[in-house]
């Protein structure tokens, strides 16, 4: 890998209100915020959102076909937009910088239209 080499993009399936279901008895995070549509609708946000640490792990799972899991030193985000069902997330990545022992690099989760839903950072040993 060289700086500004450009990981190929992982496209995920479209984000599902059963999905969602299914990540809160897995996470067991049951917030109703995302599994239960009146319950979201009245708590002002249009609708259930999907667990942001769920499209976090949409990036880890990248993360995990681009390298070796084993050389992962360090990774971290910060959530950005909300996630709702409908939408389809793709994950892009690259190498942005080089150490002596690691390769610097980003990724982003983002909607058909662009929106950031979680940027992340890590670092991949040499």
């Amino acid at each position: 890998m060289n700086v500004g080499y450009v990981f190929e993009p992982i496209q995920k399936d479209e984000v599902t209100h059963q999905q969602l279901v299914k990540y809160a008895g897995a996470s067991g995070d049951f917030n109703q915020i995302h599994t239960v549509v009146p319950y979201a609708e009245e708590a002002g946000l249009g609708g259930v959102i999907a667990h942001g640490m769920m499209i976090m792990g949409f990036i880890g799972q990248a993360i995990g076909e681009w390298c070796s899991v084993d050389d992962l030193a360090k990774f971290n985000v910060r959530f950005r937009a909300m996630t709702r069902p409908g939408e389809k997330i793709t994950v892009r990545g690259s190498v942005v910088d080089e150490t002596a022992d690691r390769w610097v690099c980003e990724a982003e989760a983002v909607n058909e239209a662009g929106e950031v839903k979680v940027k992340g950072n890590f670092e991949i040993r040499k």
